[in-house]
């Protein structure tokens, strides 16, 4: 089963897509699509738009988590953030692929146990799921990895896969 995590955004959005096979995960590949800060907002979201339907193109996942808009801190951001996401629900919709959201509580919860744990603990505690690429350090590919990873571990998907 391939998952793919999208930690969702208008300058930069993280993907990584990870196989589950036999109650662990392996990391197929991951990375950031980042679009031009001086283009023009429907040109970024359409360059957004064309690079997953790329990935998906590619990738072929079966099932897509993504990252479930959550704000409370930077309103600024909010609807560029929700406009981008809704190119990649788009996307998922018209690949047929399943798309499952969580919130970042959710996946915090899932990974370290913790709701309001750090970003540096995600990343510390995804290890041990999952053997990360050390040239992985950007925030949102981490979280995209996190997020597949919390799919995994939800109990819906365990029984949908058996």
């Amino acid at each position: 089963m391939i998952i793919m995590g999208i930690d969702p955004g208008i300058g930069i959005t993280g993907y990584s897509f990870l196989e589950y096979k036999n109650d662990k995960y392996y990391l197929i590949t991951s990375g950031s699509i980042q679009t031009d800060k001086k283009a023009h907002h429907p040109k970024r979201l359409a360059e957004l738009k064309n690079d997953i339907d790329f990935l998906l193109d590619k990738y072929s996942p079966d099932c897509a988590s993504v990252e479930q808009l959550f704000f409370f801190k930077n309103q600024k951001t909010i609807i560029p953030v929700a406009q981008a996401r809704g190119v990649i629900l788009l996307s998922l919709e018209e690949h047929k692929i399943p798309m499952f959201e969580y919130t970042p509580l959710v996946v915090k919860q899932t990974i370290t146990g913790h709701g309001r744990a750090q970003k540096s603990d995600v990343k510390l505690m995804i290890k041990n799921y999952i053997e990360l690429d050390k040239n992985i350090t950007l925030d949102d590919t981490i979280d995209s990895v996190a997020l597949a990873v919390c799919h995994g571990q939800n109990s819906r998907f365990k029984e949908e896969i058996q």
